[in-house]
């Protein structure tokens, strides 16, 4: 996905506000704000929001001298999400249709997102996500690959959201190896996070090698690249993952909800609307 002249003005505002949660120096807030600006200026339409988002937060990180300044807030929301784990389970499997109730409750999590969403009411999101109807949902396809195959490559997203990933993995009940991002940006999934989460008693956890906030390939590590061009079945959760591979090949599906108007313009959905989006050259399976 290409990035839009709407998505400046988040750059900017997501700017401003970790140099506050990092920060009460307001001249050090201003070099940033100036610095990301005359950054901006240059950028080119034809690069994906996580690309330019990439370059955003390195230049924040060296001016703040901050490695990673959401780590609190990604602790304090895995925690949060992990007491809501026997609530979520027992959703599941009180359903009629456990697999596509999982689905729901993975992209429940997905509002745990501090880039384009920082306002969000998780008890409620979630309680509305799990009767909500999907705007697109290619259900039908996801379960024929599912049964096509034993090996899904999931990626992550989010903090916290990873909790509710665990809950669809251990639906799949299929070998998943599960992807996080190669360093701290916002608060996307690391290692540690998905640890944190219960993560590596249900998958492999491998990292991107990413640092930018979605996988962008080009900066993706040799391993990664490996396991994604031999992937037969690939899950990719979030908008950032959604913007940065809405244009490669498929089977990949994608899980999200829409937190986003330029996003929702893109899809030919409405914001706030839940997502089960498959890749346009997806084959169904015969």
């Amino acid at each position: 996905m290409k990035t839009y002249l709407d998505c400046i003005p988040c750059f900017i505002e997501q700017s401003l506000w970790v140099s506050r949660l990092t920060t009460t120096d307001e001249r050090k807030i201003r070099k940033v704000l100036d610095e990301i600006g005359m950054m901006i200026k240059d950028i080119s339409f034809n690069s994906s929001p996580p690309e330019i988002a990439r370059l955003v937060y390195k230049k924040i990180g060296e001016i703040l001298n901050v490695y990673d300044p959401y780590k609190e807030i990604k602790e304090e929301c895995t925690q949060t999400a992990l007491k809501l784990y026997p609530f979520l389970k027992k959703e599941v499997e009180q359903s009629n249709d456990r697999l596509l109730t999982a689905i729901r409750v993975s992209i429940a999590g997905n509002v745990i997102d501090f880039g384009a969403n920082r306002n969000f009411e998780l008890e409620k999101e979630i309680d509305e996500i799990l009767k909500k109807d999907f705007a697109i949902c290619k259900y039908e396809e996801f379960k024929e690959y599912l049964e096509s195959t034993d090996e899904i490559l999931y990626i992550g997203d989010n903090a916290g959201e990873t909790v509710f990933d665990r809950i669809l993995i251990e639906e799949l009940n299929k070998s998943i190896t599960y992807v996080v991002r190669g360093r701290p940006v916002i608060n996307d999934a690391t290692y540690e996070d998905a640890v944190k989460a219960g993560l590596d008693k249900v998958a492999t956890i491998v990292s991107s090698g990413t640092d930018a906030p979605g996988t962008v390939l080009e900066t993706t590590n040799e391993e990664f690249k490996k396991i994604y061009n031999n992937a037969k079945f690939i899950i990719s959760k979030g908008q950032g993952n959604y913007e940065a591979l809405s244009e490669e090949r498929g089977p990949i599906f994608f899980l999200l909800k829409v937190k986003c108007p330029v996003i929702a313009k893109d899809i030919g959905v409405k914001d706030g609307d839940i997502i089960l989006k498959v890749a346009k050259d997806t084959k169904r399976i015969n």
